[in-house]
């Protein structure tokens, strides 16, 4: 009787840990995500106070992408304080239908005071007409995360390009990249947790080595996969999403 009531309490505690570990993986995640709307807003506000004879309809642009970011900044706050209902097991997708070529439009214009400095750009080439099913923000972090790894490790003044078509019952992401080849042990590492390719390159760009493990978190609650092949030329992440999709579950 002992022995059993010893392992219910050491199986209780083990359990307890695991919460525990969740719960604090769920912060950290959050607090990744903050990176990247965080700098955004920055961006666009340094290019309105360094460059007062902006054109008007510029300083329009610029204000509007900046109050939306700060919007979803204080979104991702708000998840903070709601922290003690959420696990990383219970974390609901909600399917909607999603104009994919305008949101990868719109990401690729956050993303441009962070690539101007170093001459980077990035292109677009979707139908207009391609419709996506699955969770828009949730998708716009994955996209974020994987646009914020290409903007870190590619060479200066190249362009990052983004293509999305539809396939035999899929539809297919590709973001690919000029910069350093991944070597390719490594391309079996780079979506587990905590994982940098570059510690000190990492550490300096400010990423924590959790943006493809959410990346690819999300792209699996969508019954979708993620890949990176990586050469001598550049390097390719390809997001495969089902279209139509599969009765979304809880991930």
């Amino acid at each position: 009787l002992i022995s059993r009531l010893r392992s219910r309490a050491a199986e209780k505690e083990k359990l307890l840990e695991q919460e525990t570990s969740r719960k604090n993986d769920l912060i950290t995640y959050l607090a990744h995500d903050l990176k990247t709307p965080l700098a955004s807003v920055i961006g666009y506000l340094c290019l309105l106070t360094e460059n007062p004879d902006l054109p008007e309809s510029l300083k329009e642009k610029y204000t509007e992408i900046a109050l939306d970011k700060t919007y979803r900044l204080e979104q991702l706050i708000n998840e903070f304080f709601e922290i003690t209902r959420y696990s990383l097991h219970s974390i609901v997708v909600n399917p909607e239908k999603i104009h994919l070529k305008t949101m990868l439009l719109q990401i690729a214009d956050e993303f441009y005071p962070i690539l101007e400095a170093d001459g980077k750009t990035i292109s677009v080439d979707a139908p207009a007409d391609l419709i996506l099913v699955g969770d828009a923000d949730k998708l716009a972090r994955v996209f974020n995360n994987i646009l914020k790894n290409a903007a870190a490790y590619s060479y200066e003044h190249t362009q990052i390009h983004i293509r999305a078509y539809q396939r035999e019952g899929w539809t297919i992401i590709t973001f690919v990249n000029q910069g350093t080849p991944i070597p390719p042990h490594q391309l079996e590492t780079i979506f587990e947790k905590f994982y940098r390719l570059d510690t000190a390159r990492s550490s300096k760009t400010g990423g924590s080595g959790l943006g493809l493990a959410i990346a690819k978190e999300i792209v699996t609650a969508h019954h979708g996969t993620i890949l990176a092949a990586s050469d001598a030329e550049n390097t390719v992440f390809t997001i495969r999403l089902p279209n139509p999709p599969q009765p979304v579950q809880p991930s």
